[in-house]
């Protein structure tokens, strides 16, 4: 068989999320990596889901809820439900994909979807979080300082444009009500044992690594993890952030 992209649809509580398949040559079944993008998702990272596809896997990038044309409404916790129903329907048997093999790779909001999905369902057999946000680490922030509060609310408010239903003012106030439990480096037990890789970014004000990177670091104490000196979109590192990111699943996926 040959190498194919077809457009392909998800649903999710009632919404039809729409994503794009890398299937690479060959019958399958093959290993899935789920490629999950950021906020709103002007980076969609398709040269990683290009390079993972020539290195054999299959690779899906998708749209949320409330993103991008897609209907509903967005939020932070709508995008956990759209991931883990997606990981659900790709073991499903419509596409040639391996149910035994997926993995997540996430991009900022993406590495937090990405962590968070796989500490709830331990049959995701790789994760990897790339310049991770870490949304507990930014409600405590927001909860101790007003202008850190207001910061967040404004740099949101100058995305919305291609999402709907919310406001910067309605993500912070979501973001607050989780707190704690969107901890990122309090997910550390339930993902001991398993393979986990962490990139931060050394030159990034959105994701700064020693607030976002070193805390999983040091809680994760067996997963894999790399600085690159870049900013949030690792715009001068796509080639070492797909190399990377193929090795470390070519020796756990």
């Amino acid at each position: 068989m040959d190498a194919s992209t077809p457009a392909v649809t998800f649903d999710s509580h009632g919404e039809t999320l729409l994503g794009v398949l890398h299937l690479p040559a060959g019958a399958g079944p093959h290993p899935v990596v789920v490629v999950l993008h950021g906020f709103p998702g002007n980076e969609r990272n398709f040269d990683l889901a290009q390079a993972l596809r020539r290195a054999g896997y299959a690779a899906l990038v998708f749209h949320y809820r409330g993103s991008w044309g897609v209907g509903g409404s967005w939020s932070w916790r709508h995008v956990l439900e759209d991931t883990a129903a997606v990981v659900t329907a790709v073991r499903s048997g419509r596409h040639p994909l391996d149910a035994d093999r997926v993995a997540l790779v996430g991009h900022s909001l993406g590495g937090f979807a990405a962590l968070m999905t796989a500490a709830a369902d331990p049959a995701v057999a790789a994760v990897v979080s790339v310049a991770g946000f870490d949304f507990g680490v930014a409600a405590a922030a927001c909860r101790a300082d007003e202008h850190a509060r207001q910061a967040y609310v404004d740099a949101f408010d100058e995305d919305l444009l291609p999402l709907r239903g919310t406001s910067g003012a309605a993500l912070v106030a979501e973001m607050e009500a989780a707190g704690p439990a969107w901890r990122l480096a309090d997910l550390a037990p339930r993902l001991a044992g398993r393979p986990v890789l962490l990139i931060g970014t050394g030159r990034d004000p959105v994701t700064p690594a020693e607030l976002h990177h070193a805390p999983l670091v040091a809680a994760y104490r067996t997963a894999e993890h790399h600085v690159f000196p870049t900013d949030h979109a690792l715009s001068d590192h796509r080639l070492e952030l797909a190399r990377t990111v193929i090795d470390f699943l070519g020796r756990n996926l």
